[in-house]
């Protein structure tokens, strides 16, 4: 009983002679393959880690530049960087990535990175 209320008879849906062929485009479409969507998570996420990293370190450049660090703080922000950099270049590693593959095209307004 509770079906008919649920499901339109088949001579009333309106996509029941559509709906093989849009499952076919659908299917091809989207490829949920495991390695293949961790991957490119993978890609999104440290892209956006390696753009920050960029504005973290052009911004401490300047710092150091207009003399607002002492050598401690200048010392630490190098290592900090330094670490970071190894880090990224492990997890590229590990999820079979290059640094260019980081760096995505945007079309007309060119390379993020």
């Amino acid at each position: 009983m509770r079906d008919k209320f649920l499901h339109a008879p088949e001579d009333l849906d309106p996509f029941a002679t559509e709906r093989p062929r849009l499952d076919d485009a659908l299917s091809r479409r989207v490829n949920a393959d495991p390695e293949r969507l961790e991957r490119g998570l993978a890609q999104l996420v440290l892209t956006v880690v390696e753009l920050l990293r960029q504005l973290m370190e052009r911004q401490a450049l300047r710092r150091v530049d207009g003399g607002s660090l002492s050598d401690e703080q200048i010392e630490r922000l190098g290592l900090t960087f330094m670490e970071l950099d190894k880090r990224m270049a492990q997890l590229r590693d590990e999820f079979g990535l290059t640094e260019e593959d980081l760096n995505l095209d945007l079309g007309p307004l060119g390379r993020l990175l």
